[in-house]
Formats: C-alpha cells, structure tokens, sequence
C-alpha cells in the first residue's frame, strides 16, 4: 500500500512540474485565478486543521486521532481536492492536449493517494470507516 501511495505522490509531483514546466498550471483569467486562490485556502484551511503532523510521502497515519473538523467536516481529503482544483483551474485556462493528460496524471496519482491512506488510516483508527460512510472524498454530497 505504502508503496502505491509513494507512486502515486510521484505521479502528482511530476504532473505538477510538467504543467509548470508547460506553463499551464497558472493562469491570467480572473475566473480561474479565484478559483485557484478557493483552492489555495482550502489547502491552507485543511494543513491548519490538520495541525503539527508531519507529512509522509508514504502515506503513513499520523499520531494524534482522527481528524473530523474544518474541511475534514466536509471532505475527506481536502488537501488533494484543494491541488487538483488548482490545477486543473490552470489546465482549463490553458488548455491543450498536454495540459489536459498531465492534469488527468494528477488525478489519478492523488486518487491512487486517497486510497491507499484510506485503507491505512482504516487500520490504525476504526472509527474511520463510520467517518468515510458520512463524508465524501473530495465533492460533498456528490463523490
């Protein structure tokens, strides 16, 4: 699992330099623009509610329970829904066939995340299973 969730960063990272390197992870409409500054602040508003943990680029469950409050009320995975909002918002203002795949790679590479931190966390804190009946992944009410 561990492994899968670090191919999975790797994914996300390399889909993030490529649009980057592209110049299609930024961009110059106003639309797009607030829609990446939303992203930023729900990235920013989830690190904030997750607290002093420490990333782990193997998807490793951090110590301190379960976290269930800010956007984690809403969303199970606020941080990867906020990077794939901003991207894409970027893909969308700068659309080409490439954009397009590499924010495809984006996706799968944090729903590759998303699962594989789902089944650990299962086991580390059983009260996630109730939690992931009642919350979605990345769209509330929808997915």
């Amino acid at each position: 699992m561990r492994t899968v969730s670090l191919a999975g960063l790797i994914l996300m990272v390399a889909a993030i330099v490529g649009l980057l390197l592209t110049h299609a992870l930024l961009s110059h409409s106003p639309i797009a623009i607030g829609v990446q500054v939303a992203a930023a602040a729900l990235v920013l508003w989830a690190r904030v509610t997750f607290g002093r943990r420490s990333f782990h680029a193997a998807a490793n469950p951090t110590e301190g329970g379960l976290v269930t409050t800010g956007p984690y009320h809403y969303i199970r995975h606020p941080i990867y829904t906020g990077v794939c909002v901003f991207s894409w918002g970027g893909v969308l203002a700068n659309l080409s066939v490439l954009s397009v795949a590499l924010g495809g790679l984006l996706v799968l590479g944090a729903v590759l995340r998303m699962l594989m931190e789902e089944r650990l966390v299962a086991q580390r804190y059983p009260a996630y299973r109730q939690y992931a009946q009642a919350t979605k992944r990345m769209v509330p009410y929808v997915f």
